[in-house]
């Protein structure tokens, strides 16, 4: 920072250690100093609007959203019977679950509990359109099924070049194998799952959560010619996963 000439500011500067739930105790409680400035740990931070904690289990950001969402639907809910059909479901799109599904890919592996709090939002929002949780009439994937889309979505661009270096280097071919015998997955376009030594953190790593969720798609809905496509045919897949037509 000196060498860029950029200033610390002290107000705005806050510094985060993360660990396991069970390495808590372990987490340093003395103030961390850059340079002349001295910055004392916190227990939750935000970044982009996505809120991390210690314990790396999106509680607070789980939290924070819900919050934020129901206040919205009780607005909507003061004026919805001046609203049409449509007009309403628009506005649900726009307000609330633009807020649900912004970087929910986060949200991998995390504990059911907190994935059932952002799934009563989406039924509270159906309520005020159906007076029912008829997530079906939206067409409206559920929190695990917008959560796979997130992930497969990323992917798909890191395999066709077109998301960030950061993320495409995290993905690699299940034929990257160093073992030299030939297995069934080096045949498809299947992805390789790093091996991880802790299953609560670990897992939750774009890697291995990204490769996951894509290996989990079926052969008919990977090779997409484009990313509208493959959009469209991974909504499908979901949705008739979970709602299967009759």
């Amino acid at each position: 920072m000196a060498a860029n000439r950029l200033l610390l500011n002290n107000d705005k500067t806050e510094t985060l250690w993360c660990s396991s739930l069970r390495r808590q105790h372990q987490i340093p409680t003395r103030p961390v100093h850059v340079g002349s400035a001295s910055v004392q740990p916190v227990a939750t931070v935000r970044n982009l609007g996505v809120y991390l904690d210690t314990d790396a289990t999106m509680r607070a950001h789980v939290t924070s959203t819900v919050q934020a969402c129901f206040a919205i639907l009780r607005q909507i809910n003061s004026v919805r019977h001046s609203l049409t059909r449509p007009a309403l479901i628009t506005l649900l799109r726009a307000l609330v679950i633009s807020k649900l599904d912004y970087c929910n890919s986060v949200l991998a592996g995390a504990p059911a509990v907190l994935l059932i709090r952002f799934q009563s939002v989406l039924n509270a929002a159906a309520r005020l359109v159906f007076s029912a949780p008829l997530l079906q009439e939206l067409h409206c994937l559920r929190v695990p099924e917008r959560i796979q889309f997130r992930l497969c979505v990323l992917t798909y661009r890191c395999l066709n070049g077109t998301a960030p270096q950061y993320l495409s280097e995290c993905i690699l071919p299940a034929s990257s194998r160093s073992s030299g015998r030939q297995i069934r997955s080096t045949e498809s376009v299947s992805l390789l799952v790093p091996s991880t030594c802790c299953t609560t953190i670990g897992d939750r790593t774009f890697p291995v959560a990204a490769a996951r969720a894509w290996n989990s798609l079926p052969q008919r809905v990977r090779p997409a010619s484009s990313i509208v496509s493959f959009r469209r045919e991974l909504k499908t897949y979901l949705f008739l996963k979970f709602f299967p037509v009759v």
